[in-house]
């Protein structure tokens, strides 16, 4: 696996020596924060979250700031909407990337594909975050937190005074403790560096294998299918995507991937990375087989990165945990994004999503809650896409079971969706190449008022059922 060399400070869009540049520095300033005293204890002494009342309205106040730990989608769109709604307070993004902010869905899609150049792929351009006065601390890493103090203390010395901070952490890869994962030719997918990386390697590779069954797999064997490249998909599981879909979607996913040269192997891991002379030549199975390769991605899954808030002595499990107003156990402190486990408003239960809508969804919100515009809990219905060659995969709602599954449309035409129930409730909805039912299903879901399984069945235009649940609402 590659080593990638240590982030530098850079600012956004500047030269050095530039004019611009030492404007920029000139207002990178530390701002001892005025603090606000929660009006109840941070948790109850048995690590549960309690309830705090909305912060005070700070649209107008200058001795204000917020600072952003993250620099991704989430972290990003947090400031960004600080700003359109008229907050002038400082706001800085510290992020460890030296870059941009950028999108990362495209990474494992066109971006391999070499449809897009790293130059399409940011957010906004420099200057929006100039023109904004949006700080960006980029190529440093935000150490420790001082809740206290309201503090935050970056890997070169600096601290950064908060009135508030936001958590916008992200994930990173898990890598499978195999002899071989450091060999050349072996990767994983997370950063635009990570991808550049791969797409050289995939100029000239000849067979790819997949450690993982999820989205990314699978939609790097769509990526290595479109560029001719020999494939194979190894996962422990039973199916693919066994934790995020249903066995109908799953299997059909598998055989459209088959049907398009791709070897998917379930129900069989990985044990050992082989190599010669420091790069891999082949995979050993537990399933005893020896897979000649040139390039392996680890895309088994990843791990939300709840170090930084473990330290500062914040409530963590399955990620950094806030309640409906996407708080954590400190009422200054939010978290967002794929770091955050937050308690999802259709299932009621306390879930972590890696998703674009999940991350831009709860920046939105968080920043309302900072400015005093948003009364109400977070409500989003969760949803998701997957585009994985000419197949769409989207994904309402959220749900990891159910005990009765209603098809509409029809499999074997490519053309279908699933509708997920537990306990006569709606829970999600699958949809492959239609659509319009992803938009209807996000509907009802938002009503909260479910649909029964027989009406899916029988309704000719599910469009019919929204008015329908509205009015029993």
């Amino acid at each position: 696996m590659r080593n990638l060399p240590r982030p530098h400070s850079v600012h956004a869009g500047s030269t050095t020596g530039s004019r611009r540049r030492r404007g920029r520095d000139a207002r990178l300033r530390t701002v001892t924060a005025r603090r606000e005293q929660p009006t109840q204890l941070p948790s109850d002494g048995r690590g549960q979250l309690r309830r705090y009342v909305r912060l005070r309205p700070r649209r107008g106040l200058v001795n204000t700031r917020v600072v952003i730990v993250g620099s991704g989608q989430s972290g990003t769109t947090v400031a960004t909407t600080l700003r359109d709604r008229g907050f002038t307070g400082a706001v800085t993004i510290v992020g460890t990337e030296v870059h941009l902010p950028y999108e990362r869905p495209p990474l494992s899609k066109q971006f391999l594909t070499a449809e897009t150049d790293t130059t399409n792929l940011d957010l906004r351009p420099a200057t929006y975050y100039e023109d904004r006065d949006i700080e960006l601390v980029l190529g440093h890493t935000v150490i420790s937190i001082d809740l206290g103090a309201h503090t935050a203390a970056l890997d070169d010395g600096r601290a950064l005074g908060y009135t508030t901070l936001v958590l916008a952490t992200g994930t990173r890869p898990v890598i499978p403790e195999v002899a071989g994962t450091d060999l050349a030719g072996v990767h994983v997918l997370r950063t635009v560096d990570d991808a550049a990386a791969l797409r050289e390697q995939l100029a000239s590779s000849r067979h790819v294998t997949t450690v993982g069954g999820g989205f990314i797999g699978l939609e790097l064997s769509a990526a290595a299918q479109k560029k001719g490249i020999e494939s194979c998909v190894l996962d422990i599981a039973d199916r693919v995507l066994q934790r995020a879909v249903s066995p109908i979607t799953s299997d059909y996913l598998a055989d459209w991937h088959r049907e398009r040269g791709t070897s998917v192997r379930l129900g069989t891991g990985m044990i050992e990375i082989v190599g010669t002379k420091g790069r891999v030549e082949a995979v050993r199975t537990t399933a005893g087989e020896h897979i000649r390769t040139d390039t392996v991605v680890l895309a088994v899954g990843v791990r939300a990165n709840t170090e930084l808030a473990e330290r500062a002595g914040l409530v963590t499990r399955n990620g950094v945990v806030v309640d409906e107003y996407l708080r954590t156990s400190d009422p200054s402190v939010f978290a967002v994004g794929d770091c955050a486990n937050f308690p999802d408003n259709v299932s009621g239960l306390p879930i972590r999503i890696e998703s674009v809508q999940a991350a831009t969804d709860h920046a939105r919100a968080v920043a309302l809650q900072i400015i005093g515009d948003q009364v109400g809990p977070y409500a989003s219905v969760p949803w998701f896409w997957s585009n994985q060659g000419s197949m769409k995969l989207q994904i309402a709602g959220y749900t990891q079971c159910s005990d009765t599954d209603v098809v509409r449309g029809d499999p074997k035409q490519g053309k279908f969706s699933v509708f997920r129930f537990l306990d006569g409730h709606l829970r999600a909805v699958e949809s492959i190449n239609r659509p319009a039912d992803h938009v209807t299903a996000r509907r009802l879901l938002a009503l909260g008022d479910s649909p029964t399984p027989e009406s899916i069945t029988t309704t000719t235009d599910l469009r019919s059922l929204v008015p329908l649940a509205a009015a029993t609402a």
